[in-house]
Formats: C-alpha cells, structure tokens, sequence
C-alpha cells in the first residue's frame, strides 16, 4: 500500500518543464525583435527628434554660410510729389531703381560664426547617433523584459500546477491517514504564495508588453519570439582594450563633446574677432529721375564701385565680455569631454567584463539545470522509500524551477551586456540588432528544441 502511495504523489511530482513561455495571449501572430526595431525606427519620437534636430544643425550651417557669399539686393522707389512756391505749383512723379551686389572681403567674425554652426551641425549628427543607439538599446531592454515577464508568468503557473496536483493528492492521502496534516499546510501555504505571485507575474507581462507599445505607437498583442534553446553564446574575440581604443575613436558620445568644443573654439575666435577690422566690396547701380529734395531731375544711371573698410575702436567692454565668456565656455566644453571620455572607458570596460561573466553565467546555469533536474529526480526516489517528505519534494521543484529562472536570465543579460559593449564603443549599428534576431525563434520552435 505504501508503494503505490509513494507512486501516486512522485507522479504528481513530476514538474512540468516549461522550455519557455509561449505568452498569456492567444493571438497566433508571433513578431520578433527586428520587426519592432523597424516600426520603432518611423514610430519612436526620440529618434524623430533627433532626425529633425540633425537636420536643423544643417540647415543652421548652411545659413551661416550665406553670410560668406555674394548679397544681391534690388530697391525701387516711386513718388508722387507736388511742389508749390509764389509762383509755381508743379505735381510729378518720381521713380528710382537700384540694384546693390555686396561681397564680404575680411570678417573674422562672420567666417568663424560659419565654423562654429559647421561644429554644432556635426555634434547634433553625432548627437542623432546617440539618441539611436540608445533608442536601440532601449528597445533591446524592454522586449527582453518582457520575455523575462512572461518567462516568470509561464514557471510560475507550471510550479503551481504542479504543486496544486500534489495538494489534491496529500489532501486525499490525509483524508485516509495517509499523509501528516504538516504536509496539507505547507502545501496549502505553498499554493496561495503561488496564487499571488502568479497574479504579480500577470502584471508584470502587462506592464512589460505596454513598456514597448511606448515606444512602437501601438498595442502589443502578438507573441513575442524568444531565444532558441539550442543558441551559442561566445566571447569577443578582441580583448577589453582593443574595445577601449575603438571607442576614443568611434565613439558618437566623444564624437559629440569633440564638435562641441571645436564649435566653442569657433565661438571664442568668433567673438576675438571683434577687435579686427571688416573689410568688404560693393558694387550698384541706380536709375533715377528724382534730384534733390524729391525735385524732379534728367533720368540719371548712377554705378558706384566701393570698398569699405571698418575698424572697432571702443564698444563699451562688451567685445572683451564676449572674448571672456566665450573662454568660460570652452573650458566648460573641455570638461565636458573629459568627463564623456572617462565615462566611455569605465562603461565599456564594464560591459567588456559582464559579457566574460555572462559566458561563464550561462554555463554554470546549464549545469544548475541539469543538477537540480537530478536532485529533483533524486528527492523523488528518497520520498518512495520513506526518507523525505513531500514538502522536501516539492523544494526540489522549486529549485529546479529558480535554476530554469536563472538560465533565461543568464541568457538575455548576455545578449544586452554584448549591445551594451557595442554602444559605448561606438559600434552598435543595425546589423547587430538583426544578428540577435537571428538567436529568437517562435514559440512552436522554442517547445520543440
């Protein structure tokens, strides 16, 4: 009679392995990762902006640029005029033409004016860039939060199953003392922790999956692809530094602090250049039939040719405040970048080092995994014959769960550590997001591996 006890309760024991969340919704579309990058590239209003930003540094620059080209202007004048003295009262018209060509010879200030807004234009391009890749990032993070969600969701209902099997059986073993009312209460209590932490889990999916509709416009509803179960993970083959220098130079976070303390420099330049003189051509033309104080006059066709040439003597300190606040912000700039630059190095050696122990993590998941398969296997055996209880059974699961847990962890900490290493060093583009989409699968394909 014991034995066939021993048998009834190692069969509910016996947990259901869930190789990955097929997701709460029942939509039979499933969407991956490069399909939302790719809505999230027309649909997030981060990378909009910067689009429209980098575009208004262009435009901006070209705009300082005309102030370096030829100005053509074209006046006209007509009038009416009525003249009246003792003996006279005369009413006429009067109309005049003029056309005026101008050409900047020597301007410090408009040359450096045009060198700074070249600088901004740069550093908002480079500024685009970032606000891309940590777009893309942001991106990456969400959607494999949310495998993470449904991941707990999916082990924590197997787990209660399982344990509201093996509830039902001790209840019936109990009710023919068979079973120690102990075991009914901590199974019971093991039941409605479960209850709630299912609820929990159900919300974090929710919260998850809206987390990304921020970012794509629209509701996620379809299943999302997770990592294959059959998907190598491997080390850089480039050492730690090898990632540092690529990042002082590719870098767009440094690329951005550079232009911007270029474009200080230019500003400062801009404003020393308000102690030179300005030197500048212009050449007009002029029909007229209007002479002195609106007095009519023989149609005259003027040209004058001229060269003009200023020079600043005093304007009240305001060119030396200029030259000193300009010398305020390019330190400010400098410091900026010194403090980019050291971030850089300390985040992409950081990533450098959770991607070596995120190898060393998912292997040490595995074989968790396995152990605790075999420990769960062995609790089993210990029950049949009388050495363990059910409640040390049921602690088997649950292990066995939390090392599946640790394993999908293990896993999407990796893929975020290697985007996060690409990012700060400046080499995260579009190809790597496909290459990720290359390790997920559909749910059907992730239950058969």
């Amino acid at each position: 009679m014991r034995h066939i006890v021993c048998c009834v309760f190692l069969l509910a024991c016996v947990p259901f392995a869930p190789a990955v969340l097929a997701t709460a919704h029942s939509e039979e579309q499933s969407v991956d990762l490069w399909q939302l990058f790719q809505e999230a590239e027309l649909e997030d209003p981060r990378v909009l902006a910067g689009r429209a930003l980098s575009e208004g540094g262009e435009w901006r620059k070209r705009e300082a640029f005309g102030q370096l080209l030829p100005q053509l202007s074209a006046s006209s004048t007509l009038n009416r005029t009525a003249q009246e003295n003792d003996f006279t009262r005369q009413v006429y018209n009067g109309e005049r033409y003029a056309l005026t060509l101008s050409q900047v010879i020597y301007d410090a200030q408009t040359w450096h004016n045009y060198r700074r807004y070249s600088e901004l234009a740069k550093q908002q391009e480079a500024e685009y860039a970032v606000t891309q890749e940590e777009a893309t990032l942001d991106l990456i993070e969400r959607y494999f939060a949310a495998l993470a969600a449904e991941d707990e969701l999916a082990l924590i209902s197997a787990e209660l199953r399982a344990t509201q099997r093996n509830l039902d059986r001790v209840n019936s073993l109990y009710e023919r003392q068979l079973a120690m009312i102990t075991d009914v209460l901590e199974i019971s209590a093991r039941v409605d922790s479960l209850n709630a932490r299912e609820i929990e889990a159900r919300n974090a999916v929710e919260v998850g999956r809206e987390a990304l509709s921020e970012i794509i416009g629209r509701d996620i509803t379809e299943r999302l692809k997770r990592v294959g179960e059959r998907t190598v993970f491997l080390l850089p083959e480039q050492d730690r530094e090898h990632w540092v220098r690529k990042a002082m130079t590719e870098s767009p976070v440094l690329q951005a602090r550079r232009r911007a303390v270029n474009a200080a420099q230019a500003a400062l330049q801009q404003a020393e250049g308000g102690y030179k003189p300005k030197v500048s051509l212009s050449l007009s033309g002029q029909r007229s039939d209007i002479g002195y104080e609106n007095s009519q006059a023989q149609v005259t066709d003027t040209y004058v040719v001229s060269l003009g040439v200023q020079v600043p003597i005093y304007s009240g300190g305001s060119a030396r405040a200029r030259v000193s606040a300009g010398a305020s912000d390019l330190s400010v700039a400098e410091q900026e970048f010194e403090q980019a630059r050291r971030r850089v190095v300390r985040e992409t050696r950081s990533a450098f080092y959770d991607v070596q122990a995120g190898v060393s993590k998912i292997a040490a998941a595995r074989k968790a995994m396995a152990s605790s398969a075999k420990a769960r296997e062995a609790a089993e055996r210990a029950f049949g014959y009388g050495v363990m209880n059910a409640v040390d059974v049921l602690n088997s699961i649950k292990e066995e769960y939390a090392a599946r847990r640790a394993l999908l962890q293990a896993q999407y900490d990796f893929i975020l550590s290697s985007l996060v290493l690409r990012r700060w060093s400046g080499t995260l583009v579009r190809d790597d997001v496909r290459k990720v989409n290359e390790w997920l699968v559909s749910a059907v394909q992730a239950d058969t591996d």
